[in-house]
């Protein structure tokens, strides 16, 4: 797996709308997001052709969202990509993604949720990429960026040293949600929770493997794809999977993990890291989805071993750190921590 170079103050910051169209729908919501990356980071951030372009015209022109995903690859003065926000379909525009011109101009992408489908073409393309967060959801935080997510992005792009253990958040979580539509809100801190996770289902020891994984719902959309990993490829991953603001329904929660293990993927895998589930899902439901999981990979399917570690900051609530796919992490049941093994930029 290539990885990408790292980011310095003054390098330039494409943004691309692979899915839904939010800049264009609330655009004020999409400049407070680019701002607090500039002031952050001292980045410039520009925009791809039609990255600013309405929900309706992206939804009709999956193409052209893909045309500015490859423009921004082949750009030289362009040093990372970074999805605006996510959606529900940007698998549309996979066909029109040239892998072998990905592969020879590697740069960072990050973006999380629906963003997966694209981080599997770099993941097929032999790149490694980002699971992060977004300009939008992340970057646009209300009321600035939260320190736990910047200290990821600093740690993970800007610096090439090993990761290490990624610390716990102590500042609290949140899946509260103020309307983006009306732009006074932007102002006004969400409300956190008190810290919680990781939580330590089963396992003991340590696991390695390499990182795998995404937005479950989006890997239902991938499955039987050319973009599918193969069974070499998840031989000794650690899958690494949260759901998204949808809330599924625990009964779908639970025939999506029946499917991992009728393909042999979780007899194969090193670990699981399950993000906490987003959306506004009262506190008390959380470990519903953790008792759904257990049922399908211990009382199922008899994996009793297999390492997983829960409730953890990455996906729909906030602050996230960062997953870079195809890096070797490990799983320690014995202080229920998680350590990224490798440095992700050069």
């Amino acid at each position: 797996m290539i990885k990408p170079s790292k980011l310095k103050a003054g390098d330039t910051v494409a943004t691309v709308s692979l899915s839904w169209g939010g800049p264009g729908t609330f655009p004020h919501r999409y400049q407070a997001g680019k701002e607090q990356l500039e002031q952050t980071f001292g980045v410039k951030v520009v925009e791809m052709q039609h990255t600013l372009k309405s929900a309706e015209w992206l939804y009709k022109n999956p193409r052209a969202r893909a045309e500015d995903f490859m423009a921004a690859i082949l750009d030289p003065s362009i040093k990372a990509i970074i999805s605006t926000i996510g959606g529900d379909d940007s698998v549309r525009i996979l066909p029109f993604l040239d892998l072998d011109v990905i592969h020879s101009n590697p740069k960072i992408f990050l973006g999380y949720s629906d963003t997966t489908a694209t981080h599997f073409a770099l993941y097929k393309a032999g790149l490694i990429s980002f699971y992060g967060p977004s300009i939008m959801a992340g970057f646009g935080e209300n009321g600035g960026i939260m320190p736990y997510m910047g200290h990821s992005v600093r740690k993970t792009l800007f610096e090439n040293e090993k990761i290490g253990v990624v610390p716990r958040n102590a500042d609290g979580w949140t899946t509260h949600h103020l309307d983006w539509s009306v732009p006074d809100n932007q102002y006004i801190k969400r409300t956190l929770q008190l810290p919680t996770g990781p939580v330590l289902l089963q396992g003991a020891g340590r696991a390695t493997g390499h990182l795998l994984g995404g937005c479950i719902e989006v890997l239902e959309m991938l499955k039987a794809t050319p973009y599918w990993p193969t069974a070499e490829q998840w031989e000794g991953a650690i899958l690494f999977i949260e759901t998204s603001e949808d809330m599924p329904p625990l009964n779908h929660f639970k025939y999506w993990i029946r499917n991992y293990g009728a393909q042999g993927i979780l007899h194969s895998i090193n670990g699981i890291l399950f993000g906490r589930p987003g959306g506004n899902i009262p506190f008390e439901q959380i470990g519903k989805y953790d008792e759904a999981l257990l049922q399908v990979i211990r009382d199922e399917f008899g994996l009793f071993d297999l390492p997983i570690l829960s409730q953890m900051d990455f996906g729909h609530s906030d602050p996230i750190f960062i997953i870079p796919y195809g890096l070797q992490a490990e799983i320690n049941c014995d202080d229920h921590s998680f350590s990224i093994l490798e440095n992700a930029v050069v």
